[in-house]
This record gives C-alpha cells, structure tokens and sequence, in this order.
C-alpha cells in the first residue's frame, strides 16, 4: 500500500460521453443552480461518473424525491446521457422520479416486508397506517430494512421504528414532520459514544434512541486506547510480516462470511498477484432477508472492521478501499462517516484511500459484481464471468471484495492465532458464525456461536428456547436464498457445506425460525415475491421465472410440473445467485413439505396452522429490540 499513490493518477473513473449540450430537453435554469448548490461545481476533469448515484441521493434527500428538472439538470452537468440518469434512478427502490408538477411526499415510511415481520403483524401495519398518516406521507412496503430481529420493523424517513406498532410509527411520523420543510436536516441519527451519551443534540424523537437500545459504540479514541491498530501499523510499517498474516487466515480456515464461503487467505493471494493498481470493495449491503449481523457488529465496533480493512489492504497491496453500505442502515453511515473521519484526522499509519458509498435498496447489489457496478455509479447488474472481479473488477482493475464480518475477524485471528479460532465448533466443523436469528424464538439478535451448531442446539443454548406457546415446525436456514427445513432437520449442523445434501445451504446464517402457527408455504410465497421485486430483470428466466412462481404458489393445490419446470429453467439459465437460489423454496416444499400443497395428506401428528395466513401473535417477551448475544 503506498500512501503516495492518488487514485486520480490512474484512470479509474470513467467519463461519460462529454458534450456541452444535451440532446432533447435542456436544462431550466433554476434548476441548473439548485443542483449545483448540492453537487458542487465541477472539477477541472468534471464531475466523475462513479458519483451519479452519490449525486441522486443528495437530490433525493433534499427535494423528497427526483423531480425531472433536477434530473436533466444532473445529465447536464455530468455531462452524462439523459437516458443514462433516467435508468439508473429508476433501477433503485429508493429513488422515487417526479413530473415536476407533482408535489414530493413530506415523508416516506418504509414498513418491512421481509418473512419475519410478515410473521409479526408487518402487512397489518401497512394496511392501518395509510388513515393514520394522511395523504402528505408516502407509505411502501420495503422488501428487507435489515432489522429482521426487532420485527415488525418500519423506517420512517432516516428514523428505525423497531417493533413497531400503529402508535410509535404514529409518534416518530410526527415528530418529524414539519409542515414547512419535511424532515429537518438535523435529524440525522448517528449512534451513542462509548459512555453511552447520545451524539447528536436535542434528539427530539424517543425512538431513535430506542432503535439503538442503549448500545455502547467504541469509538476511535477508546479503541486507540485499548491498543486498537496496533497490528494494522505493525503490518504497514513491515514490523509484522504480510505472509505470516496471509499464513494465519489460512490456517484458521476463515472463508467469506457474506454467504458465498470462500476461503479468504486464498482470494487474498488470487488479488495479490495481479498488476498493480488493485482496490477492494468492501460489501456492507445485506440486504437477505433474515441477515443483520454486520449492522450487530458495526454499530458496536466499527474500528475492529476499519482495522482489518488496513490490514487486507496492505497485505494485497490496495490503492483505494470503496465500502458499499445498504441505503437503510442510516445510523451506521453518519457512525462510519465520523469514525473514518476520526481515523484520517489522527492516522497510526499510512491509509489508503477510503471511500464510503451509499446503496439505493437493491438486493441484487449484495452480488459482488453487481455491487462494482452500483459503485462505478451504474444499474445495479451482475456482471458475466469471466472476467472474475479478482481480474477486472471496479474500474477495470484487480479487485479484492469482501464481506463486512470477514474483516471484522482478521486483527483477532492474526493476534490470537489460528488455533484460537479453528478451535471453536462442533459436530466436526470448525470455527464461529455470527447467527442473525429471528422469528418464533424467546430471544432472537445475532448470536455468536460455534460453527455446525445444530438449530436445536441455537435455540435451546442462544436464544432462550422458543417463544410462548410455539413449537418448531421449520426453519429457513440461510434468509431467503438458503431453502426451508422441516423440524425433523433441526440437528443437521449449520455450517457450510452441510446443508447441500437437503437442498439448502447456510449462506450468511440467516436463521428464520417458524412455529405450528405459520406455514412453509406461507415463507416459500413471501421468498418468492421478494425474489421477484428484486430481479435485476438482465436474465429473462429470473425476471419472468420469479414472477410467474409467485402467482403459481398462490393457488391451494400447486402445479407441480409446471413450478419444477420454472425451478429447473431458473436455476440453470441465470448468471446470478438470485436466480439460481430462487428454485430453493420450491423444492423444500416439494421434498419436505408436500402436504402443505396439496401432494399428500396432511401427517396426523403434525399440528395444522390456524387460519389461512400466519400468526401474528407476537413471538417476544423480551423488551430488548434486539438481545445480545
């Protein structure tokens, strides 16, 4: 890692095709100037393309949504197509495009969708909030908000409503309204400091404070002072040897934590020996439902990631480290954003260059390829392989991407040694697992556990057992993607690589818990509709695949030839994981759970769901949102 080295030496931001006109509709003046105000003026080279999304966000934020003035405005002064900033702000859920006679919503309360909170009474909510709010707030319901285990969850605005009820939501809309000029700048949340004080002054809304359940953030000073980057110097300054550490994860047996599994010293000597200038891009975007475990470990420990990041950086040898954090996680930015900050004011050694990127609620951009594309300010698209990222990635050079909790373990298995991590586990696995566990459980929150825990033993050991009154009866053992199992699988370990032989796999350990009350098929409709809403729509088979299971998976009796023909066409024909994952939910049902769609009478000693839909009696008797492991 050579400090001296400024990205802007290399060309690795792309211009857009120059011209000082656009073609059709030119920009209004006004408009011109209110865009400028919030973007800036232009650089000697022009704005750098990689900046559209970074730009569409601050006109979002500031007008309550992409008036169509401000999008020509934008074209023209990023000197970018117009066709281009039209199709890249409407690939993103979270860009909301407007005539510009139309008036912007004062507010957007985003109620989640995902199968936990449909489980806690989440789509009840959204049906009662839209006569509560009145026609000035804009109410959707989001696909995932990473808060799975403080279900039902709701944003409203930048504000996390956990456990949200008609009431609080009520509450927190109001007090951030202002009639005048929607949501006031000054309500931008940021986290508590190590003595638990909280950041920001005159915190109007109890909830937020809520949302944060009084959880101690360590920050930079503090973590200095505990003698925090000291190996991150020790590595950059040559005092620590880069093989002893690359040794070291190898030994340890870490792999990819974001879901994919692979062995991390091995993808780090894959980017080491290609030509320079390398990056890496750092994938903080979980948006699979179930998943929430890097949100766990960053709003407690933000420094123990940026230190591991120093370290990888200087082991591979890059120039610029891009992070990619999901547009929901709002308190973590403002966290990030002063914590980066605080480290660059006061650094133990040379940095490279580190930039924090904002996602735009896309799931597809978990998918390292499509999240390079987010990040050089594009439709959010996977790319074809080859080339591998680790060859052509972000810009067009050798990229190392990794997950949030993958970094977040570096500095502890270097220090502490291999053996110290490689000792945990049971049933013959070896190693941790950050566990997001959410659903019919007494105390769901991200529990760090050993590596092939059985979910019996999770349940049981972590999370106080089930809830009140509820028996297992399934469980989906990796979010959305991973498949749904039968409590007859409950000992099965959870680890990688042995999920596979009953369909499923563990990917990021988003571990949803159902009861007697709910249905799988209730969980395999709800995957499939989020898996629909999601598709990037490049591949045909996903695109139209998703959309036509859905609709087939509502029927009381499945067409089975017709659900396993999609599911084969699907998995087969798709360049992503969204596509291949999506077949998992239909063969689940139709390998464990053949009674629930109508291919077998229903066993006699299995209790049957109550109702149509499922249960929404609330699964927690914990006041703590989201319990500690």
């Amino acid at each position: 890692m050579n400090a001296s080295v400024s990205l802007t030496e290399h060309p690795l931001h792309p211009r857009g095709r120059a011209r000082d006109r656009l073609k059709g509709r030119q920009p209004d003046p006004q408009a011109l100037r209110e865009v400028r105000s919030l973007i800036g003026d232009p650089p000697a080279c022009g704005h750098p393309r990689d900046r559209l999304i970074e730009n569409l966000h601050l006109l979002n934020d500031h007008f309550h949504a992409l008036f169509e003035r401000h999008l020509v405005a934008l074209a023209h002064e990023m000197r970018l197509p117009m066709v281009e900033v039209f199709e890249v702000a409407s690939f993103y859920h979270h860009f909301d495009i407007l005539k510009d006679d139309a008036m912007a919503p004062a507010l957007t309360v985003r109620v989640c969708g995902g199968l936990s909170c449909e489980m806690a009474g989440g789509r009840d909510l959204l049906a009662r909030l839209p006569a509560l709010l009145g026609r000035t707030v804009r109410i959707v319901e989001a696909p995932c908000i990473g808060r799975c285990a403080q279900a039902p969850a709701v944003l409203a605005g930048p504000v996390a409503v956990p456990e949200a009820t008609a009431q609080t939501v009520t509450d927190t809309v109001h007090g951030l309204v202002n009639t005048v000029s929607g949501v006031p700048d000054a309500l931008a949340v940021t986290p508590q400091d190590s003595a638990g004080r909280d950041l920001t002054e005159n915190q109007p809304i109890p909830s937020v404070k809520r949302s944060l359940h009084a959880m101690e953030t360590i920050v930079y000073d503090a973590y200095r002072a505990a003698g925090g980057y000291g190996l991150a110097a020790a590595v950059v300054n040559g005092e620590h040897d880069a093989e002893a550490v690359l040794q070291a994860l190898e030994h340890a047996g870490l792999r990819g934590l974001g879901g994919a599994g692979f062995p991390a010293g091995r993808k780090w000597r894959i980017v080491r020996a290609e030509p320079t200038p390398r990056l890496m891009a750092v994938n903080i975007d979980e948006g699979e439902p179930g998943t929430f475990k890097d949100r766990h470990y960053l709003e407690r420990d933000p420094h123990r990631f940026l230190e591991g990041v120093l370290i990888v950086a200087q082991v591979v040898g890059t120039e610029a480290v891009y992070i990619y954090l999901r547009d929901e996680y709002h308190e973590c930015r403002h966290l990030l954003q002063r914590e980066i900050a605080a480290l660059q004011a006061n650094p133990p050694c040379p940095l490279p260059r580190i930039e924090l990127r904002r996602g735009a609620g896309s799931y597809v951009c978990g998918e390292e390829s499509a999240m390079i594309e987010s990040i050089e300010g594009k439709r959010g698209e996977p790319r074809m392989r080859p080339p591998y990222i680790a060859q052509t990635g972000l810009f067009g050079r050798p990229t190392l991407e990794h997950n949030f909790e993958t970094l977040y373990w570096v500095r502890d298995i270097v220090e502490k040694g291999p053996g110290w991590f490689a000792s945990h586990g049971r049933h013959g696995r070896k190693g941790l697992r950050s566990f997001s566990v959410s659903g019919r459980v007494k105390e769901p929150g991200v529990k760090l556990a050993p590596a092939g825990i059985t979910l019996r033993e999770l349940i049981a050991e972590y999370c106080g057992g089930m809830a009140e009154g509820h028996e297992l009866y399934a469980y989906l053992p990796g979010g959305a993607s991973g498949g749904i199992l039968p409590a007859t699988l409950a000992d099965v370990p959870l680890d990688f690589d042995t999920l596979q032989p009953y369909g499923c796999f563990i990917g990021s350990a988003a571990v949803i818990v159902l009861s007697q009350y709910d249905r799988a098929r209730d969980a395999a409709l709800n995957v499939m509709r989020f898996l629909a809403d999601e598709s990037c729509g490049q591949c045909t088979p996903c695109r139209v695949g998703t959309a036509k299971a859905a609709r087939l998976m509502e029927a009381d009796q499945w067409d089975a030839d017709t659900l396993d023909d999609l599911a084969l066409v699907m998995g087969d024909a798709s360049i992503c994981g969204l596509g291949q994952a999506a077949p998992n939910p239909i063969r689940c049902m139709h390998k464990f759970f053949r009674h629930e769609v109508g291919e077998a009478p229903w066993p006699g000693d299995l209790p049957k769901p109550r109702g149509k839909g499922a249960h929404t009696e609330p699964a927690r008797t914990s006041n703590d949102p989201e319990p500690r492991a």
